[in-house]
């Protein structure tokens, strides 16, 4: 066939939808031809893409499942409206959440023939609003902008004879943050905080205090902060009516991008913008909410349809970035889930080819995972997928630093996203500093070492002196994490003691300075190393989800539903930025020949193989006006967040969590089984010589008594009833479950290892 004529382009029929004309929302060419017609932008959306652009009357409401391609479905809808007049392009405003995403939408609007479109963040555009108006609202000039916040607080923590650590300050700035954006004034903190659930880092009453003082300051110096660019144009537009219409005649159509994570304050300023039009259209997905910390609330979205009764509702569900296996293992998860968001989950619907099954992997210890992972890594660049199509997610940065040990024994680059490498943070170089110094002058001549026998207790001793504890702080934020960075050095100097018995404090400061050379990887090109948060928005085509245990995730401070139903959805996230390949692992010991007590992830059960269903999520009272319908779920009741199995009451007692009931509650208790359960574990104990208890608690026997489990994956369901306990037991336990006699009583195995429950 002849080739075109020289200088003319190739010219084919445009591909329709039905005829596979759809491209992979989440990859496109970097210098596409701009389409020479309104008509021409439509090409390749599929219908209900193709519904969203072509939607430009009143209010739209686009649930958008991951990878459905939603930025592609709003940067199309704009520019279809302007490129068929429509739409003047300076009264459109498109608004998203951070300045990558911005700069994005803008780079994909233009590539449309749609210049001129204000795309911005909330912050962004509200900031130019104020500059604006201020003269004429207030008079003068703009107030500086405190681009740091930190000092003023640590001034107005100073003022109120409070003393602050580095972290604490952290924590309480991060607390002052929460309160503006949800319009929380400082004598309302300690209410709020309480109702939020929060785990305030100091006492709520000083908090507010230093709240209330940092405002002062502000006031005094003349400054403002991030927060009150927003609070102050919210003010503004309140207060002046015709500046809030100058504003509306020049923005009269709005976009608003992952509009699950609007916080209140932000909404409001929607509300001015908007004034009475309804001329919006709205994009996000309540399954991947998961910043409520800082204010974020699905609610606007969820209620949508409420405010906008007319509102168009379209819902993304055709998944072009996973593999079905990836999207089948990301609608399961959702399955099991609970509450409002849960009610509108989306059930996504693969569009690529098939690909591997994901990969369950259990590790005997946290050493053991990461060179796994390694090894898998090197196996894949090995058959062609590049570094930087790798990711290696985790629940908190803390655990970074075995995988970027393992990577650079291996000799594989690593990049390191939204955190500072291990041994660059402030905590570690700080320890590192303090454990040189101790070394050089001898553990002996330290009279906080002086009780310190080998390298592992003198670790903890200079670090107990910047905040290390045996035990982990509650709640969370800086605090916890600059407690899980000195923690891992305790177990890193563990570790070296077991592998150099006669190394001394000074070795194990040469290996830590060997350590954080060898991690100077090329950051261009390599694996990425990210927490689940900091994965948000990105996406690879293999992605390792690492660390999946009991108080990892869900970490141990998610203690309400919903904060569990947070942990779950971030969960979802991270399964969602897999391509092609995924893999998910955990460790049963922390340090090699540890006691294998771990146990995987609740949020796996029913998911891995040989595992049981948690109970799925009960089915949704009302629609929220969205009318969405939801299959049945499958599977036995089995544990999820510890809620009474018969009344759904949070159960937060520990008797009462092994039982999983409320006390109160009618047990299920089959009588006769309990007996025959006692007068097996009185025998057990007597040829152990040892209480009872020492076999199973009378708490774990009640708990077996009622489950009746009839495998062993049931009775590794039931608190108490570890991996050790499982193989010591597990045999008697399950025969007698099932009715059957006991033959024979083999002697147990030496038990000096055993330890009572608690």
């Amino acid at each position: 066939m002849a080739g075109p004529a020289c200088g003319q382009r190739s010219r084919s029929p445009p591909p329709t939808w039905q005829h596979g004309g759809v491209t992979a929302a989440t990859h496109s060419s970097l210098f596409p031809q701009v389409p020479d017609s309104a008509d021409a932008v439509l090409e390749g959306l599929d219908p209900e893409q193709r519904e969203v652009a072509t939607a430009l009357d009143g209010p739209v409401c686009v649930l958008a499942g991951a990878g459905t391609g939603k930025t592609r479905a709003i940067t199309h809808r704009i520019a279809y409206g302007v490129r068929s007049g429509m739409l003047q392009p300076s009264s459109v405003l498109a608004v998203t959440f951070t300045n990558r995403a911005a700069g994005e939408m803008r780079g994909r609007l233009r590539q449309l023939g749609a210049g001129g479109v204000q795309a911005r963040t909330f912050h962004s555009a509200a900031l130019r609003q104020l500059q604006y108006f201020w003269p004429k609202a207030v008079g003068g000039d703009v107030p500086r902008l405190v681009e740091r916040k930190v000092q003023l607080v640590a001034e107005a923590a100073a003022r109120c004879r409070v003393r602050l650590d580095r972290n604490e300050l952290r924590d309480v700035t991060g607390e002052i943050e929460w309160s503006k954006v949800t319009q929380t004034v400082p004598e309302d903190y300690a209410p709020a905080a309480a109702k939020a659930g929060r785990e305030a880092p100091r006492d709520p009453a000083e908090i507010a205090r230093i709240y209330g003082t940092y405002e002062q300051l502000k006031r005094d110096r003349g400054v403002i902060d991030f927060e009150d660019v927003l609070l102050l144009t919210v003010g503004v537009l309140q207060d002046r009516h015709d500046i809030a219409e100058t504003v509306r005649r020049q923005y009269q159509h709005f976009v608003v991008d992952e509009y699950q994570d609007v916080s209140p304050l932000q909404q409001r300023l929607l509300e001015l913008w908007l004034g009475d039009r309804d001329s919006l259209c709205v994009v996000g997905d309540a399954s991947q909410t998961i910043y409520s910390f800082t204010g974020a609330t699905p609610d606007h979205l969820l209620n949508f349809r409420h405010r906008h009764p007319r509102a168009t509702l379209v819902r993304l569900v055709r998944d072009y970035r996973s593999t079905p296996q990836v999207v089948r293992l990301a609608n399961g998860l959702l399955s099991q889930a609970r509450g409002r968001a849960a009610e509108h989950r989306l059930e996504l619907v693969s569009q690529r080819e098939a690909g591997p099954e994901p990969g369950y992997t259990a590790y005997a210890d946290e050493p053991a995972e990461a060179e796994g992972i390694a090894r898998r890594v090197r196996e894949l660049m090995d058959a062609g997928v590049p570094a930087s199509g790798i990711a290696i997610l985790y629940r908190i940065n803390a655990q970074s630093e075995v995988y970027e040990q393992a990577l650079a024994d291996a000799g594989l680059p690593y990049q390191l996203r939204g955190a500072e490498r291990f041994f660059e943070r402030p905590e570690v170089r700080e320890a590192g500093l303090l454990l040189r110094g101790a070394a050089r002058a001898g553990g002996h001549s330290d009279p906080q070492l002086a009780d310190a026998d080998d390298v592992p207790s003198q670790v903890r001793a200079v670090l107990g002196t910047r905040g290390w504890t045996p035990e982990p702080p509650a709640g969370s934020g800086a605090v916890r994490d600059r407690w899980e960075s000195l923690a891992a050095l305790v177990r890193l100097a563990e570790d070296f003691a077991r592998a150099r018995p006669d190394a001394t404090l000074g070795d194990l400061v040469a290996e830590l300075d060997e350590r954080a050379s060898a991690q100077h990887a090329p950051t261009v090109e390599g694996v990425t190393l990210a927490s689940l948060h900091a994965a948000k928005g990105l996406e690879w085509d293999a992605v390792f989800l690492v660390g999946l245990t009991e108080g990892m995730i869900p970490i141990t401070y998610a203690k309400t539903d919903e904060q569990i139903e947070e942990e779950r959805r971030l969960l979802y996230v991270g399964v969602t930025r897999a391509r092609r390949h995924l893999s998910l692992s955990w460790s049963l010991s922390r340090a090699p020949g540890g006691r294998p007590s771990r146990r995987p992830s609740r949020f796996l059960n029913g998911l891995r193989p040989g595992s049981a269903a948690t109970r799925p999520a009960a089915a949704p009272g009302g629609d929220g006006g969205f009318g969405v319908e939801r299959g049945a779920g499958g599977g036995r009741k089995r544990r999820g967040p510890a809620r009474c199995r018969v009344c759904a009451k949070t159960l937060t007692d520990a008797g009462e969590i092994k039982l999983m009931r409320c006390e109160d509650c009618p047990s299920e208790l089959d009588e006769a089984l309990y007996e025959r359960l006692r007068d097996w574990r009185a025998g057990q104990a007597g040829l152990l010589g040892q209480p009872a208890y020492c076999v199973f608690t009378d708490k774990t026997l009640l708990a077996i008594a009622e489950a009746a489990p009839g495998t062993e994956s049931e009775l590794s369901c039931i608190s108490g009833v570890g991996g050790r306990k499982l193989q010591k037991y597990g045999a008697d336990v399950l025969a007698l479950c099932a009715g059957r006699e006991l033959t024979s009583e083999d002697a147990p195995e030496d038990a000096s290892e055993e330890s009572p429950e608690k």
